[in-house]
C-alpha cells in the first residue's frame, strides 16, 4: 500500500500535467515557477486579459504583461526555460520518488544548501518586484489580497488542526499539519494560476503579501496553536524568516532597480536555476524523513492531502459567495491552497525540538504540487464565465 501511495503521485502527474506546447505563445509577461519557490519572469509566454483583467485599470493590465521597467528579449535559452518550468510537477514527482527509494542521493543536500536554495528562490521573487507593486496593492487589489491573507493565515492553520483531531495524529505530527497550514503561499501557484486561467498579476501579489506576512505571522501561530503541545522557538521562527523570505527579496528588489540590465540577462535563464533549487529543496526534506513518511503510510497522507484539497476548495467558494469574479475566485483557490512547504521543513527543522514534527512538511511538498496542478488542469478546460 505504502508504494503504491507513493508511485501515484508520479502516475497521476504524469497524465494530468499539461505541456508547455499547450499554453498560449505570445509575447509578453508570464510567471514561470517551480515547486515551493522561484517566481520568475519569462517572455515566452502571456495570458491575455480576461475577466477582471480585461476591463481593469491601465496599470493592473500592465502587471500583466511587462515586468516592473524591464524589457526581456527571447531566444532559445528562454524557450528552453519556459518549457522545462512548465513541467515542474512532472520533475517534483520524479525526484520526490527518487528520494523515498534511495534517500542516499540527496542527504548530501544539507542544512546551509537548503537554507541557501531558499534564498535564492526568495531572491528571484525579488527581481520581478517593484515598490510600486506594493502601492497598487492599497489602490486597486486590497479587498481580494485581504481575504486571501485571511484564508492563508485564519483558514489554514484551522484546518490543520480540525484535521490532525480527525486523524487522530500525534502531537509532534499535529504541530507539523499546523506549520504547514501556518506558511506563506507557495511560488508554484503563480504558474498553476496561469494554467487555471486567473489572474497572474493578481497571484504574484497575494504570494508576496503572504511570504512577507509570514516574518511575524507564522511564528505568532505557532506559538499561540502549539505552544502548550511541543516547544516552539518562536524568535527563532521569525529571525529565520527575516533572513530567508525578507532578506533576498529586498535584496532582489533592489537588483531590479539598480541594475535592470543585469536582471534582464539573468531572467531568460533564472527559472531553471529556480527548477533545481526547488528539486533539490523537495528531495532533500523527502530523503530526511523518509522511513517516517513510509510508516505513517495513508494515516498521514490523507489529513495532508485534505488540508490542500479543502483549502482549495474553501479558497473558491468563499470568494464566489462574495461576488468576486470568476478568474479573480480561481487564484485565490490557488493562493490558498499552495503552501510553501518546503519553508515549513526548514523551519521545522531548525526551531522545532521534535524530529516527527518536520515530517508533514515533507508530504505536504507533494501533494501540495499535485493538488494545485490538478486544479489547473480542472479549470483550463472550463471557460471563465465572467471573462
Amino acid at each position: 500500500m505504502k508504494t503504491s501511495v507513493s508511485t501515484s503521485w508520479l502516475l497521476f502527474l504524469f497524465y494530468s500535467v499539461p505541456s508547455a506546447s499547450a499554453l498560449p505563445r505570445q509575447r509578453g509577461r508570464v510567471i514561470a515557477i517551480g515547486r515551493g519557490g522561484a517566481a520568475h519572469v519569462s517572455d515566452q509566454y502571456r495570458s491575455e486579459p480576461r475577466g477582471q483583467d480585461a476591463g481593469a485599470s491601465p496599470s493592473l493590465r500592465l502587471r500583466n504583461t511587462v515586468p516592473s521597467g524591464i524589457t526581456v528579449r527571447g531566444g532559445n535559452a528562454a524557450t528552453l526555460s519556459s518549457k522545462f518550468v512548465n513541467l515542474f510537477p512532472v520533475w517534483t514527482a520524479l525526484f520526490a520518488a527518487a528520494a523515498l527509494y534511495q534517500p542516499k542521493w540527496f542527504l548530501w543536500f544539507t542544512t546551509e544548501y537548503f537554507t541557501a536554495g531558499l534564498a535564492l528562490l526568495m531572491l528571484s521573487m525579488g527581481i520581478t518586484l517593484t515598490p510600486r507593486d506594493f502601492v497598487e496593492v492599497f489602490t486597486e487589489d486590497l479587498p481580494s489580497v485581504m481575504t486571501q491573507w485571511v484564508g492563508c493565515y485564519m483558514m489554514m492553520p484551522i484546518l490543520a488542526i480540525g484535521l490532525s483531531k480527525i486523524a487522530n495524529l500525534s502531537p509532534e505530527l499535529t504541530a507539523g499539519m499546523v506549520l504547514v497550514g501556518s506558511i506563506n503561499g507557495g511560488q508554484a501557484s503563480n504558474l498553476c494560476t496561469y494554467i487555471a486561467k486567473g489572474n497572474v498579476a493578481l497571484s504574484v501579489i497575494m504570494t508576496t503579501a503572504t511570504t512577507i506576512s509570514a516574518i511575524f505571522m507564522t511564528p505568532l501561530l505557532c506559538k499561540w496553536l502549539l505552544g502548550a503541545t511541543v516547544p516552539v522557538n518562536a524568535m527563532g521562527i521569525a529571525v529565520s524568516t527575516v533572513q530567508v523570505v525578507l532578506a533576498p527579496i529586498m535584496a532582489g528588489m533592489a537588483l531590479n532597480k539598480w541594475s535592470p540590465t543585469t536582471v534582464e540577462k539573468v531572467l531568460p535563464v533564472a527559472p531553471l536555476l529556480g527548477v533545481f533549487s526547488t528539486l533539490f529543496l523537495v528531495a532533500s526534506a523527502v530523503a530526511q524523513v523518509r522511513d517516517p513518511i513510509m510508516e505513517a503510510g495513508l494515516g498521514l497522507q490523507l489529513p495532508v492531502l485534505a488540508l490542500h484539497l479543502l483549502g482549495g476548495l474553501f479558497g473558491y467558494v468563499v470568494p464566489k459567495t462574495m461576488g468576486f469574479e470568476e478568474s479573480i475566485a480561481r487564484t485565490m483557490a490557488m493562493e490558498t491552497s499552495m503552501k510553501s512547504s518546503a519553508f515549513g521543513f526548514l523551519l521545522a527543522k531548525l526551531h522545532f525540538e521534535t524530529f516527527l514534527t518536520r515530517v508533514p512538511s515533507a508530504v505536504s511538498v507533494v501533494w501540495m504540487a499535485i493538488t494545485g496542478s490538478a486544479l489547473a488542469v480542472m479549470w483550463k478546460y472550463i471557460p471563465v464565465a465572467d471573462a
